[in-house]
């Protein structure tokens, strides 16, 4: 029962998760590309109200003219819309997921014993620390002297989180790694919206209502800090959808993997704010496209070394004995594994026939990203694996 409870929150959580992350990601690039594209009021009448730029656009049946006021406005509206609660929200809820996943069940997706021997309560406090000490050390170098130099301040980032992606990936699970990296990002995007750029907007919006001209320093900030924001969002989806590709997650050097993708993400989001200031140059997606690229051809599986042939062959029914005692737990009609009501993207490994007919899975995640079983939960020997390499090789798998 407490499996079924489990996955029914892991999929609303995810659900909704998902939802308020798209409004809130949609906001953010809507606005972002709406800023860029501001040209200068077509009259005078608008610039002496304070209009600093404006954009005609149609869309659903009519036209809409939005109007961005460089600095506070000569009267406060009646109803003015905050976007706030879709950051906040997707916070909650990818939180609640963190928690109910990686922490919760900390000694399945986050802790690999093959990587670091952590106590569960070790694992939950180094997760809960990624987060607080990421954005607590984000927020600082921002506030510093070197937060107004954008081009190092870049550099900087990049150092930064190579370092945390390194450590990360030799403390907990590929996967777990990968997450919490991803929570991380998330999190000081999260806390730049409710410690500067809502801060700045409440002054805003104070100053206004006063009659007085709002500190220009306000909207510095909360610029910089959105700017800094819509370059997260792609590496922040990355790390969502990474889960899946045990490839990346699982290599040797996932953690550089994992930086290559990242600042890949966030180069491709530089090409199109460009494009949306009228500048498009082609450098940076370029990179980004050099770079996925080279990860594409840098974890290319190996072919295989002839099999000795002094060594034994292996049958189906030795492969599929180990197959049994190390991955059916999870991957039955029915799992034993605490937390898993439902066999893994639905794969069944009772029998030795189903072993067969998932050769090619049963291989790639046994042997050569070695991210089966998941954290190694069932203690799977490397000269397990290598009985699967063997049977894979001089059977199923032969060429």
């Amino acid at each position: 029962m407490e499996g079924y409870v489990v996955e029914w929150l892991s999929l609303l959580g995810r659900w909704t998760h998902l939802v308020v992350g798209i409004a809130w990601i949609g906001a953010s690039f809507y606005f972002v590309w709406l800023d860029n594209h501001l040209e200068q009021p077509a009259e005078e009448a608008a610039r002496q109200r304070g209009v600093g730029g404006e954009l005609w656009a149609v869309h659903g049946g009519g036209f809409y003219n939005a109007q961005k006021y460089t600095n506070g406005l000569p009267n406060m509206p009646g109803n003015l819309h905050w976007f706030k609660w879709e950051a906040y929200t997707t916070l909650i809820t990818g939180v609640f997921l963190l928690a109910l996943l990686y922490w919760y069940q900390a000694e399945i997706y986050t802790i690999d014993p093959g990587v670091m021997d952590l106590s569960k309560p070790v694992a939950i406090l180094i997760g809960i620390g990624t987060l607080v000490i990421g954005w607590l050390g984000y927020d600082a170098l921002c506030r510093s002297k070197l937060g107004g130099n954008e081009r190092l301040m870049a550099l900087l980032l990049i150092v930064a989180l190579t370092v945390i992606a390194y450590a990360l990936c030799h403390v907990f699970s590929g996967r777990g790694a990968y997450m919490h990296f991803g929570a991380m990002l998330g999190t000081i995007m999260v806390a730049n919206v409710f410690f500067v750029i809502m801060p700045g907007q409440r002054a805003m919006v104070s100053a206004t209502e006063k009659g007085e001209q709002p500190d220009p320093a306000h909207g510095i900030r909360a610029k910089q800090r959105s700017v800094h924001n819509t370059y997260f969002t792609l590496p922040v989806l990355f790390v969502m959808i990474s889960n899946h590709y045990a490839m990346l997650s699982g290599h040797e050097y996932n953690w550089l993997l994992l930086i290559a993708m990242s600042v890949a993400g966030a180069l491709i989001r530089v090409h199109f704010v460009k494009a949306h200031f009228g500048r498009p140059t082609p450098i940076p997606a370029g990179v980004a496209f050099v770079l996925i690229a080279g990860v594409i051809f840098a974890i290319v599986p190996k072919p295989a070394a002839p099999l000795d042939p002094s060594l034994a062959a292996v049958s189906l029914d030795e492969a599929h004995a180990v197959v049994l005692s190390r991955c059916t737990a999870c991957h039955a009609e029915v799992p034993s594994q605490a937390g898993f009501a439902a066999p893994p993207a639905g794969i069944i490994l009772e029998t030795p026939e189903q072993t067969l007919s998932l050769a090619d899975t049963v291989y790639n995640q046994t042997v050569v990203t070695r991210a089966m079983p998941i954290g190694n939960l069932t203690g799977i020997t490397d000269e397990e694996r290598d009985l699967i390499d063997r049977w894979y090789r001089s059977g199923p798998g032969a060429e």
